[in-house]
């Protein structure tokens, strides 16, 4: 596998929603139309909200192959095959196309979007090909939401709501809401309130209420605390939303699949790892520790404290704040 097919496919890693999933990284890093304060790659290089082509659709769809091929040769089971990348996986103008070619390797196909360019109709035929689609929802006041999420200046917040309404009546698949938690900025019961009346519309499979579990772009952003958890499950259960918490780790079932050193960088670019998954990770490989003390030293790998945990993650191009 060539160095841009492997940014491109990773995995299959451990998903709280999805099982064990081939993640699709179709974005380079980190291009997005926000710029979230809780964001675990940390904060957006380029905002941007002009959809363009990245990869190729055929390069694509031949990275996912060869990843599926080395998952099955080492019998790791994969559920879905998951748009999951450094920026805002809708960017890409070719994210229909490439969801078609991918139809053909027989998985279910999951995408995972802020859902800030869902306004635009083209964005709604694109997402409406997977099977499963996760909408943020962080907020449903404009002023909360320029706080948590830091949009590009030129998005309309109510075109993106309007947008996302239009979705849930066009979407066949599994719609699910994702809000996460952020202590002191968008965890008030009013707040929440509005949250899961804006929800019930959406009418989705499930919603997830979240805090960050991973190293936020912020040093100051912290989870909120289990009584505004519990809180906001409750409100949203009056409403009959059928919720979730979704506040765990993982767990550390990372996949082997024959390069730990690549393993290791290609998951990491999007999905910092605890140090207990590094170490699975490598039991499976057969390889120590040295290998990672080597990636941390090249500068290609970076270690982060957070909540009392250790994490590993591929640096990126700029300079983490």
């Amino acid at each position: 596998m060539n160095d841009e097919n492997q940014m491109i496919a990773f995995g299959p890693v451990p998903s709280r929603r999805l099982g064990k999933s081939i993640g699709i990284n179709n974005i380079p890093p980190k291009i997005c139309t926000y710029s979230c304060i809780y964001c675990q790659l940390g904060r957006t290089i380029k905002l941007q909200i002009e959809r363009k082509p990245f990869y190729n659709p055929e390069t694509l769809l031949e990275a996912v192959k060869e990843k599926i091929q080395k998952a099955k040769e080492n019998k790791e089971p994969i559920d879905y095959l998951t748009f999951v990348p450094d920026g805002e996986p809708t960017l890409d103008i070719n994210i229909g196309r490439e969801i078609d070619l991918l139809r053909e390797l027989g998985y279910k196909i999951a995408v995972i979007t802020n859902g800030s360019l869902i306004g635009d109709s083209d964005v709604r035929k694109s997402l409406a090909k997977a099977d499963w689609v996760s909408l943020k929802v962080d907020a449903v006041d404009e002023e909360t939401w320029h706080k948590v999420d830091r949009g590009h200046r030129e998005l309309e917040f109510q075109e993106i709501l309007d947008g996302m309404l239009e979705f849930s009546k066009l979407f066949q698949g599994d719609l699910t809401t994702e809000t996460m938690l952020i202590q002191g900025i968008n965890d008030q019961p009013e707040k929440i309130e509005k949250v899961a009346d804006f929800i019930t519309q959406l009418n989705p499979k499930i919603s997830y209420i979240s805090i960050p579990t991973r190293p936020p772009a912020e040093d100051w952003v912290k989870p909120s605390s289990e009584f505004e958890i519990n809180s906001a499950y409750q409100i949203f259960k009056k409403k009959n939303i059928d919720v979730e918490y979704l506040i765990g780790y993982e767990g550390n079932a990372f996949a082997y699949t024959g390069d730990a050193e690549k393993d290791l960088l290609s998951i990491t670019s999007v999905h910092p790892m605890r140090r207990e998954g590094v170490k699975n990770l490598l039991k499976k490989a057969g390889k120590d520790w040295d290998i990672v003390e080597k990636l941390v030293q090249k500068n290609k790998l970076i270690r982060i404290k957070y909540e009392n945990n250790e994490y590993y993650m591929r640096r990126l191009p700029k300079k983490r704040s």
